[in-house]
Order: structure tokens, then C-alpha cells, then sequence
């Protein structure tokens, strides 16, 4: 579990200490990154938190999420299409999904701690 987000952090710390700048043609492939990046993170932290995160499941669908939006936004650059909407829907919806997955989690989490603690003050 501390795989992606030590990745994430390590990414965020390397990208605010060095000054660097993308080529404009190649921003579309960074956003994809970027986003299949944050799905394969919000995947494994709802894994994590759900009891079935694996490794090799994060790092696959890493890799694979990355390269399928970076191939969807090749092809539509040389058909001239714009194909990188696809994996923008495809990614957001998956986003919000493993968000509410997430925060309806720890709100249960947060429940239960309370009525455990709720518990303790009425057995004195």
C-alpha cells in the first residue's frame, strides 16, 4: 500500500524542486499520464482500504492505464481525432468512483470508532 503513495509524494517532491517544462506538443501525453497516475493510486488506496491491494495489480494497472491513454491520445493525434477525450471520461468516472468508494469507507470507520468510543463512556 505505501508503494503508490511514496511514488506520489516522491513525484510531487521531484516536480516543485526541479524547474521543468514540457513541450506544448507534448501535454496531452503528460495529462494522460497524470490522470492514469491518480486513478492507479485511488485504486490502490480503495484496495488498500477494502482489504485486496496487491503489488502486482497497482503496478500493471499502472503501466497499463498509462500506456492505454498515451497510445489512445497517439493514435488520435495522427488520425486527428481527438481520442484522448475517451480516456479522460474513462479515467474521471473511475476517479470519482474509487473517491466515494473511499470516502464512504472512512466515514464508516469514523462511525464505528465513535460508537466504539461511545461504548466505553456508558459501560462506566
Amino acid at each position: 500500500m505505501w508503494l503508490p503513495i511514496i511514488g506520489l509524494l516522491l513525484g510531487i517532491i521531484i516536480g516543485s524542486v526541479f524547474s521543468i517544462s514540457i513541450p506544448a506538443q507534448y501535454s496531452r501525453y503528460t495529462a494522460m499520464g497524470i490522470l492514469a497516475a491518480l486513478d492507479s493510486v485511488l485504486g490502490a488506496v480503495r484496495a488498500e482500504l477494502e482489504g485486496e491491494y496487491q503489488n502486482r495489480v497497482f503496478l500493471s494497472g499502472f503501466f497499463a492505464n498509462t500506456l492505454l491513454a498515451a497510445g489512445l491520445t497517439f493514435l488520435g493525434d495522427r488520425l486527428g481525432v481527438e481520442l484522448y477525450y475517451a480516456a479522460i471520461v474513462a479515467f474521471g468516472v473511475r476517479l470519482f468512483n474509487n473517491l466515494a468508494r473511499i470516502r464512504r469507507h472512512v466515514l464508516e470507520l469514523l462511525s464505528q470508532r465513535q460508537q466504539g468510543s461511545g461504548q466505553e463512556h456508558t459501560s462506566l
